[in-house]
């Protein structure tokens, strides 16, 4: 009884719109209690439960918070793995750096607020078709390959060569990208933008991605090599941390502006 009583009070003085509902009904319950321990004890907190109840049938009583917005899921696929070391860098297996590479974009992009699904945290053998299972079982709203070599220079940035068609309900797995080549080529251009601003070199190109070619995403495939000028000055090797910093601060904007896009185009 003495917990109603205290909790009629609080709302009393918590909530005008109520208020004299629930100081008839204190009133009611203090008036009870003073009388008699018996029936009327009984009756006080019957009519103090119908007065809570006739409140919470009118509305809520106390602001309600906003939902939370939905996650922005990032998926981050670091190429080869296990058995498929890559291509040799240097000392370093290709396998290795996507690995850290996918690592320390994933710290950066949680760091913003994404939620994030890497497709391997370790030295795993991993195939295209479960790489594209991952990102798909996600729902993600975008999706990053990265790979590396020692030949070209800057990042190469590749989306799918399949021919776009129409959304349908039922994607083929082998050609589920071709439903988001649009979206992805919009992605490419976000990122693109972002590592121009960063003065990292990009070549964009389209070509076969078995992984990527089964994803029902925006997804894009990059590849970092060394960073060379046409006057050999300014040079960075794959290993240089200025240049890695650059690279991983410039796909890390990319995300950021890929999501306020998407957030304006939802009206968010």
């Amino acid at each position: 009884m003495r917990w109603i009583e205290d909790m009629l009070w609080e709302l009393t003085n918590s909530d005008a719109s109520c208020s004299l509902k629930l100081r008839a009904a204190y009133l009611a319950l203090r008036t009870d209690r003073q009388i008699t321990m018996g029936r009327r004890i009984r009756r006080g907190w019957f009519r103090a439960m119908a007065a809570l109840l006739s409140i919470a049938a009118s509305g809520p009583i106390f602001a309600q918070a906003p939902p939370a917005a939905p996650r922005f899921v990032v998926v981050l696929d670091a190429a080869h793995g296990g058995d498929d070391a890559g291509a040799r860098l240097g000392s370093e297996a290709e396998k290795s750096y996507t690995l850290a590479l996918s690592i320390r974009l994933r710290s950066l992009l949680m760091a913003r607020g994404f939620g994030v699904v890497t497709t391997r945290e370790s030295d795993a053998t991993l195939e295209p078709d479960s790489r594209a299972l991952i990102a798909n079982h996600a729902n993600a709203q975008a999706c990053i390959s990265l790979h590396a070599a020692e030949s070209g220079s800057g990042v190469h940035l590749f989306v799918s060569s399949l021919a776009k068609v129409q959304d349908t309900r039922f994607l083929p797995w082998k050609t589920a990208q071709a439903a988001w080549i649009m979206r992805s080529l919009s992605f490419a251009g976000v990122v693109n933008s972002a590592l121009s601003h960063a003065t990292v070199p990009v070549t964009l190109g389209r070509t076969a991605l078995p992984a990527i070619d089964s994803m029902n995403c925006p997804a894009v495939a990059i590849e970092i090599a060394p960073e060379r000028s046409t006057d050999a000055q300014g040079e960075a090797s794959l290993d240089d941390p200025d240049y890695q910093t650059r690279v991983a601060d410039a796909l890390a904007a990319a995300l950021v502006e890929w999501r306020s896009q998407a957030r304006e185009d939802r009206g968010q």
